[in-house]
């Protein structure tokens, strides 16, 4: 059994508790002593990292790489998120897992909801036991996967904007309970993708019991981000991404849920002002007994399918019924009066990837291509929706700002992620870079939490949360995934360059896979392991 001792570490355990001198040995996989001192032994390999920084591996608390554990050459997919520091992720977010379906469903090209695929992909797994079976010990990285609503909804009766039949519905929960049975750390709800945007309050409320029954969390993202979306008719009032939390609230309300809130965000600058009552509403369910809690990630954009802005409605129709004078009009004002309420409009979307063949929209605003092209906004808009097949990929902004993401990195009822993928083509979320050393930045120059604290939000307060056991901290008998940083690095450095700064280091289960910025592409063919809840 190989041995390993890293010595003059400061330590940063995971637990939120201040930094100490010490050693860590790890054995195997296995951390299997951490003391202030470690004697040498012959046998050892040692490994001195004078004075620097200590923690657990990162755990991305929301992540979709489960897409991309069973692509050909997957290291590509996971480099740039270990040179972050991170080990673990939890992944099968927003409904759209890549697994937790029928393997016989007639409707497998639904899933994905657009944003992701099985192209690429040596196999797909739809039962949640083969699909950790599969990846344990030939992916670069531990990965805990939840049971997504959309996908089994999709499996059960493909894309319907109706509420299901008996049987549709029965076979929907018995997917996502065999899911929970076989191993998933959770459900996650994704409310703004199809098929999961039609899925009605009373549908929620039985997915949340089964969450109830066997204490896994349910992770939802909500009907709406924003103070206005094309969730729903009235764009005066209520704003829109607090009407969303009230049906959360409705759906969560008299059971013992874990509630965890996708990543908190605020579209355009007119939602902003939804953050105070955000976290008020955050506090009373908690004070009602609910276990509420959220994410987010240092960037202050993000990513999504084109037809994010469109009405279910509108989706819905058929190529045909979309062209109608009527429907274009209506369409039009409510694109409109929705932009004007929001503070967001076509400026703000940058078109990421449409297809082969398109690459001169890509960087480009969907304004900045409707005056090339001659045409208006929203005439620009539907051409590019058409031209990806309604599939296509954007960039869009501002989703919140520094000073939110400031207040919330220090709210304890907050977790770290990145909610970013590799793409193959077009332009990358730059979340894949350094949203994690970003975090520890915040941290040192007093913008975000202390950095114990910051720590503990990335590592064992997610893996609790996750219950991802025997992770996340640095104790003897837990897993050996570490990360070593540089303070002063971390400091002194430039964000936002396409590349992550200051990790020196990093071990999974116990195999250093990261030193500097060199990746070992043999040692990360096997590193990373399924996780089984």
């Amino acid at each position: 059994m190989k041995r390993t001792l890293i010595k003059n570490a400061k330590i940063y355990d995971g637990s939120g508790s201040p930094a100490f001198i010490g050693d860590v040995l790890i054995e195997g996989d296995r951390i299997a002593q951490v003391a202030s001192s470690i004697p040498e032994e012959n046998e050892f390999e040692v490994v001195d990292i004078n004075g620097r920084s200590l923690a657990p591996g990162f755990i991305d608390a929301h992540s979709h790489n489960d897409w991309f554990a069973l692509r050909k050459e997957a290291i590509k997919y996971f480099e740039p998120f270990i040179k972050q520091g991170i080990t673990t992720f939890v992944s099968g977010n927003c409904g759209l897992a890549a697994t937790g379906f029928s393997d016989d469903t007639p409707h497998k090209e639904k899933i994905g909801g657009g944003l992701f695929s099985f192209e690429g992909c040596t196999e797909s797994k739809g039962q949640v036991k083969d699909f950790l079976e599969t990846i344990d010990g030939r992916v670069p990285c531990n990965l805990a996967v939840l049971a997504g609503h959309c996908t089994a909804r999709a499996s059960a009766s493909g894309s319907v904007n109706r509420k299901l039949t008996t049987e549709e519905e029965k076979e929907m929960l018995d997917i996502l309970e065999q899911a929970l049975q076989q191993g998933a750390a959770g459900i996650s709800l994704g409310l703004m993708y199809d098929p999961g945007l039609y899925a009605d309050k009373e549908e929620l409320k039985k997915i949340a019991q089964l969450c109830e029954k066997y204490d896994r969390p349910l992770t939802v993202h909500p009907r709406a981000s924003s103070a206005v979306s094309m969730s729903y008719p009235e764009l005066l009032g209520r704003s829109h991404l607090l009407r969303a939390l009230d049906e959360l609230a409705d759906v969560v309300t008299g059971t013992k849920t874990k509630l965890h809130y996708s990543h908190a965000i605020f579209v355009g600058r007119r939602s902003f002002k939804d953050k105070d009552e955000f976290l008020a509403i955050v506090g009373r369910l908690r004070e009602q007994g609910i276990d509420m809690m959220f994410d987010i990630y240092n960037e202050t954009l993000g990513v999504s399918v084109i037809t994010v802005i469109l009405p279910a409605w509108y989706q819905a129709m058929t190529p045909e019924e979309r062209k109608k004078p009527l429907v274009r009009a209506k369409l039009s004002v409510l694109v409109y009066a929705s932009s004007l309420l929001l503070g967001f409009g076509f400026k703000d979307i940058e078109i990421a990837y449409i297809g082969e063949g398109y690459e001169k929209y890509e960087g480009k605003s969907v304004h900045q291509i409707a005056k090339e092209e001659g045409m208006s906004d929203l005439a620009a808009y539907l051409m590019l929706c058409e031209k990806s097949n309604f599939q296509g990929r954007v960039n869009m902004g501002p989703y919140t700002t520094p000073e939110i993401i400031s207040q919330f990195e220090k709210d304890p009822r907050c977790l770290y992620m990145t909610d970013a993928w590799v793409e193959d083509y077009g332009v990358q979320n730059p979340a894949i870079y350094d949203c994690f050393p970003k975090f520890l930045q915040d941290a040192l120059l007093g913008k975000g939490d202390t950095l114990p604290k910051t720590i503990a939000r990335m590592t064992g307060a997610t893996a609790e949360r996750f219950n991802l056991r025997e992770r996340g901290f640095i104790r003897p008998g837990y897993y050996a995934d570490l990360t070593a940083f540089c303070e002063e690095e971390l400091k002194n450095a430039v964000p936002n360059q396409k590349k992550s700064f200051g990790i020196c280091k990093v071990w999974i289960n116990g195999t250093a896979v990261l030193d500097g910025e060199t990746i070992d592409p043999e040692l990360t063919k096997t590193s990373g392991r399924a996780i089984r809840v």
